[in-house]
């Protein structure tokens, strides 16, 4: 697994650093708020896990699960709902937890499906951003970091289901996925 990665894009420690920063300012600006996170599964759980630990006021949690890229390194543009909260969402500071905001299409479906459901507030936090491949008009509000627009793998992020288990963040060597790219 780590054989096919070119190279360490961040470390465990600085991972950590990145989720401990985040975790203080979510902190302050819900001190006065019901916040209720909810993790788009399955790329944000290493992230999600981490992040509620960062929290340092009460928190609700929930999970969704969608589906738009497959197995692929290209979205499909059709989102499925897999799994949905469990939550009513009315009188809450809803805060969805991403693993990595690029195209935002996934995303800008998800944000409409929430906010139709009457939520307090909606806002999005993101681990890693990546501008450069966005289409649609989204932002997030927390930001870990920028990264450039290389396939990364590791710490949730998968390719094919794999890779998520690593500890670090890696960009993955272009041969293990440019066969799916040339069909």
């Amino acid at each position: 697994m780590r054989n096919d990665i070119q190279s360490v894009l961040f470390s465990e420690e600085k991972l950590a650093e990145i989720v401990q920063s985040i975790g203080k300012r979510i902190s302050e600006d819900y001190k006065d708020k019901n916040l209720l996170m909810v993790s788009v599964l399955k790329g944000s759980v290493v992230f999600m896990a981490d992040l509620m630990r960062a929290i340092t006021i009460p928190c609700s949690i929930d999970f969704m699960s969608v589906s738009s890229y497959g197995s692929g390194t290209k979205t499909s543009g059709v989102v499925k709902i897999i799994k949905d909260l469990d939550i009513n969402l009315e009188g809450y500071d809803l805060l969805v937890v991403e693993d990595i905001l690029d195209s935002g299409l996934t995303l800008h479906y998800i944000l409409e499906l929430l906010q139709s459901r009457s939520p307090r507030s909606i806002k999005v936090c993101t681990l890693f951003d990546k501008p450069d491949r966005r289409t649609a008009d989204i932002k997030a509000d927390y930001v870990g970091t920028v990264v450039p627009d290389e396939f990364i793998v590791g710490y949730g992020l998968d390719y094919a289901e794999k890779y998520r288990n690593l500890p670090f963040v890696g960009i993955l060597k272009p041969e293990v996925y440019q066969k799916e790219m040339e069909n």
